[in-house]
């Protein structure tokens, strides 16, 4: 059976001790005047700044730098519901923005997510590695995946593998989905892989 290619970024699964994710996050400003769109599923970093209520920003994360989080929730009223109500369709930042918007981020450094592979397909032995984003193009949902190239020890790398995400529609080999934890994390000191 083939993976279905159809990148959509980051996704919560569960927590570190085999809880299920509880849909918990925090939320973070994305100020009007930040010229990149930001989806559901993208990784954020801080903006080192905060808008006029004192809610911390975000901005889009880099490979090999600490990221705060990922996006599950996005709109432009402060404490949801995460949408635009002048454009319902609308479910993510638009790089040219009027106003402030609001993610909902789930920055908890305990949280396993799925993510695509993006290159020559991982395999068994890769899990315990380290890797970074992939910034693909986006559309209507995040185009970030894993850089397949990237993946090594180093501490400074945006995710640690854990293992193939565990789903009769998901094998081993190209477009595969992967369980990760945020390795290189704000609230957390990136570790070396195995």
């Amino acid at each position: 059976m083939a993976n279905t290619n159809q990148l959509s970024g980051l996704s919560p699964v569960k927590y570190m001790n085999g809880a299920p994710w509880n849909g918990g996050g925090n939320v973070y400003s994305i100020d009007s005047g930040y010229a990149t769109a930001l989806y559901i599923g993208d990784p954020v970093a801080s903006s080192g700044t905060s808008d006029t209520l004192g809610i911390q920003g975000v901005v889009l994360a880099s490979a090999g730098a600490a990221c705060r989080g990922v996006i599950v929730g996005i709109g432009t009223v402060v404490n949801g519901p995460y949408v635009n109500p002048n454009n319902l369709s609308l479910i993510y930042a638009p790089a040219t923005k009027t106003v402030n918007y609001y993610a909902l981020v789930v920055d908890d450094p305990n949280v396993i997510f799925e993510i695509q592979e993006v290159g020559t397909a991982l395999a068994a032995a890769d899990c315990g590695l380290n890797a970074n984003f992939s910034f693909g193009t986006a559309s209507t949902v995040s185009g970030v995946g894993i850089l397949n190239s990237s993946k090594a020890v180093t501490a400074t790398l945006n995710m640690r593998i854990l293992g193939l995400a565990q789903r009769a529609d998901n094998v081993f080999g190209t477009y595969a989905k992967w369980n990760v934890l945020i390795n290189n994390h704000e609230f957390r000191t990136g570790v070396l892989g195995v």
